[in-house]
C-alpha cells in the first residue's frame, strides 16, 4: 500500500481536519513510497522503534508521536536519536493523538467501553468536542468494577477513590491524562470516573463531589485505540499489522 494513499485514509476516517490538538497529526516522519509491514503501537519511543526495525517494518502507527506544542524544538539528544533511527531504516512515523482518542468505534474511549463491558456507550454530552469523555451504564459495585478493571488490564489500578460497596450505575470516563474531566462527569450525574492519572487536587474533589474514582494508568488505558485502528487496516487493506505493547507502569 502506498504511503500517501495510508495517509489519505486514515487522516480522512480520523477527521483529522475537524480537530484541534496539540501536535501534528498524520505523518509526521516520511520513510518509504510503499508499505507492506505497519507495526503499532502506544508511543514512539526509542523501545518501540528499535522493536520495529527488528520486525523489518515499513511503518510505525502510534498515540503518541513528536512535535509536542512547547516542546523544545532542537533535533538534539533523545529526540535526534529517535529521529535519526527512523530515518536510518526509511520508516514512516504516522501518529494520531486525538483523533484516536475520540474515535467511535477504534478510540481509545470506545474501546475502552467494550472492554469494561459496559452499556449504552455513547459520548459525554456534557463536553466538547464529543468523544474526548464517554459514558455508559452497569449495574455494579465500586468494588466488583474495580476488579473488573484490573483483571481487564492485567494491572493493579493506580488508585481507587470511594468505598468499595458504593451502586454504580453511570459511568464516566476519559482515557489517559483525562482526570481533568471529573467535575463534569460529576455534575453530569455519574457514579464513577475513570480515566489514566490522578492529580492531587483530584482526591478532594471525588471526595467533596461525591464521585467514585479510578486512576488505572494512562499506558494501560491507551493501548486499545491505537490496536483497533491497525486491525482495522489489516482486514480492510490486507497490510501485514503487528502491535508491539511496550509495557509502561505509568
Amino acid at each position: 500500500m502506498l504511503t500517501t494513499q495510508l495517509v489519505d485514509y486514515l487522516n480522512k476516517e480520523l477527521q483529522v481536519a475537524t480537530i484541534k490538538d496539540y501536535c501534528p497529526n498524520g505523518l509526521q516522519i516520511e520513510g518509504c513510497a510503499d508499505i507492506r509491514h505497519l507495526v503499532t503501537g502506544v508511543t514512539a519511543s526509542q523501545q518501540l522503534i528499535d522493536a520495529a526495525i527488528e520486525a523489518g517494518a515499513d511503518a510505525l502507527l502510534v498515540h503518541h508521536g513528536y512535535f509536542w506544542k512547547g516542546e523544545s524544538e532542537p533535533l538534539v539528544g533523545m529526540k535526534k536519536r529517535r529521529i535519526a533511527s527512523l530515518l536510518a531504516h526509511d520508516i514512516n512515523l504516522l501518529a494520531y493523538h486525538l483523533p484516536i482518542d475520540m474515535h467511535h468505534q477504534w478510540g481509545n474511549n470506545a474501546q475502552l467501553g467494550a472492554l469494561f463491558e459496559l452499556s449504552n456507550v455513547v459520548p459525554l454530552e456534557a463536553v466538547s468536542p464529543a468523544g474526548i469523555v464517554y459514558q455508559g451504564e452497569t449495574s455494579t459495585t465500586l468494588g466488583e468494577l474495580s476488579a473488573l478493571i484490573e483483571q481487564k488490564l492485567d494491572r493493579p489500578l493506580v488508585v481507587c477513590e470511594g468505598k468499595a460497596d458504593k451502586p454504580v450505575n453511570k459511568v464516566a470516563w476519559c482515557t489517559g491524562g483525562g482526570q481533568g474531566f471529573i467535575e463534569q462527569a460529576a455534575m453530569a450525574g455519574c457514579d464513577v470516573f475513570i480515566t489514566g492519572e490522578v492529580s492531587e487536587q483530584t482526591i478532594h474533589i471525588a471526595r467533596e463531589m461525591g464521585i467514585a474514582f479510578i486512576a488505572a494508568g494512562h499506558h494501560a488505558t491507551e493501548r486499545y485505540g491505537v490496536k483497533a485502528v491497525g486491525e482495522h487496516l489489516a482486514g480492510e487493506f490486507g497490510l501485514k499489522v503487528t502491535f508491539i505493547d511496550i509495557d509502561n507502569p505509568a
